[in-house]
């Protein structure tokens, strides 16, 4: 007979929900924002009695999507004030109406398009040029109540609003015909991005695109526009060879010097860092006069969610050693001409693209961040699958393309739909649930099906909105069961 107090598992439920699901301390103060987000995000309102400070009626078509990175709280909703038409907009959520300006959103270019602020609780005239929304008093049940839930399983199913209108047609598809739908979706994205590619060789020749695309993947989304700027300007910083035996310090140098990220200032606080930066402006400062109108402003570059590992510090530390060994284009096109182990495809790549030591940027993020006790790569299996699916293979069967061969077209193929599948992300986990429903999520073993699915969101959630209005994909869908 068990000894365990029939109530037990509730009561550490409970404490759990208390220390993770948003409880204040002072149970009289207002809900903390995370709570507020929730409420938003299941539309846990009274949703017949929406009305802005102002008198106009809300109808809340999509809630958007929530947003988990820097910028408004939930992207492209689907509101409608008084009457039709509906606009799509942002949504922004602060406890006041105060929370606007006190967080500078009303400064910052990201908020731009923000389109309802809701808030807990307001007076009932506000200074604020935006729709304002308070529902501290429009909450479907007591405060309390909603704490409990959010920490449950139920709040953790996506919201019906959420799912798209194609989800029920992709739910009725048999796994082979999801498969082969995204298959195709991912030839087609293949195809686009060499095309892109060759378009661009054209221009500034094959091994130039090559080094183009693989700083802008090294970019990521943060910061791959300003990474492309810089590759633009490799002929530039090239064409003056300093001494061999310097080539990679003068490299990083100038790559660093151009970015604009160099500190001017020793940052007092590590001899090895201190010890580094004297060297790399011991190149810089003979060169920076004659680079200063190529010297990408600060701004450009975007910090806000970015891991330390993707720092462009690193990722151009990272590129200095690709370019200083000279062998790098060589090296790609013996590993694509020789098959590669079985099961062993990302592993090869990852040997060629892997440097063998950098005594600085293994152990430090940037030149402010402390001395890390272990040495860190400089490029792990995640980032070498998005250089792979994303350039380098699209790259060779550009050149493919270009030279009427099959033979590397085929070959680039057969990879791209072989390769292991890539790290998961919000955008990907998103359209999951809006194109699946939650309830039909196949595997996705390859990184190829993930393509597809990104492809899939670039030809037709892109070009509607969040309740997919006017979107052919679902009759398009259909017609696999016809």
């Amino acid at each position: 007979m068990s000894t365990v107090p029939p109530i037990l598992y509730a009561q550490w439920r409970t404490r759990l929900i208390e220390a993770y699901s948003l409880r204040d301390a002072n149970p009289a103060a207002p809900p903390p924002e995370r709570l507020l987000q929730g409420i938003w995000h299941h539309q846990r309102l009274l949703r017949d009695r929406l009305r802005t400070l102002d008198g106009r009626t809300v109808r809340v078509l999509h809630p958007g999507f929530w947003n988990h990175e820097g910028g408004p709280d939930f992207r492209n909703a689907v509101l409608q004030f008084d009457s039709p038409p509906a606009q799509s907009g942002d949504v922004e959520i602060d406890l006041h109406p105060s929370g606007w300006r006190a967080h500078g959103h009303d400064r910052n270019p990201a908020f731009r398009n923000v389109a309802l602020h809701v808030v807990w609780e307001a007076e009932t005239k506000v200074d604020s040029c935006l729709p304002t929304l308070a529902i501290g008093s429009l909450l479907d049940a007591p405060v309390d109540e909603l704490r409990s839930w959010i920490g449950s399983e139920a709040a953790k199913e996506i919201p019906s609003l959420l799912m798209g209108r194609c989800s029920a047609p992709l739910r009725d598809l048999a796994a082979a015909e999801l498969d082969e739908m995204l298959r195709q979706a991912a030839t087609v994205r293949l195809h686009a991005k060499a095309t892109q590619l060759r378009a661009r060789a054209r221009q500034a020749g094959w091994e130039q695109t090559l080094w183009e695309g693989l700083f802008r993947a090294l970019g990521y989304k943060h910061n791959a526009w300003p990474m492309q700027s810089i590759a633009e300007l490799l002929p530039h910083l090239l064409a003056a060879e300093g001494p061999k035996r310097h080539r990679l310090q003068t490299l990083q140098a100038r790559l660093f010097g151009v970015s604009g990220l160099l500190p001017a200032d020793l940052v007092r606080g590590s001899a090895a860092v201190d010890n580094y930066l004297r060297a790399v402006w011991d190149v810089w400062w003979r060169e920076r006069e004659e680079l200063t109108e190529k010297i990408l402003p600060r701004q450009l570059w975007r910090f806000h969610g970015l891991r330390p590992a993707n720092h462009p510090l690193r990722r151009l530390a990272l590129a200095a050693h690709w370019i200083s060994s000279g062998t790098l284009v060589a090296r790609l096109e013996k590993w694509f001409t020789k098959e590669p182990p079985q099961g062993a495809l990302l592993n090869s790549l990852l040997e060629i693209l892997q440097i063998e030591r950098d005594d600085f940027w293994a152990r430090h993020w940037t030149f402010r961040s402390a001395r890390m006790a272990k040495p860190q790569p400089l490029i792990g299996a995640q980032r070498v699958t998005d250089l792979a699916m994303n350039v380098i293979l699209p790259w060779f069967w550009a050149r493919g393309a270009a030279g009427k061969s099959e033979v590397p077209q085929r070959t680039a193929e057969q990879r791209y739909f072989a390769w292991p599948r890539g790290e998961d992300n919000a955008l990907l986990r998103l359209a999951r649930q809006r194109l699946l429903g939650g309830t039909k999520s196949p595997a996705f073993r390859t990184a190829a099906a993930q393509q597809g699915l990104l492809q899939i969101i670039r030809d037709f959630c892109d070009h509607s909105n969040a309740i997919c209005d006017q979107c052919q994909f679902p009759d398009l869908v259909k017609t696999l069961r016809s």
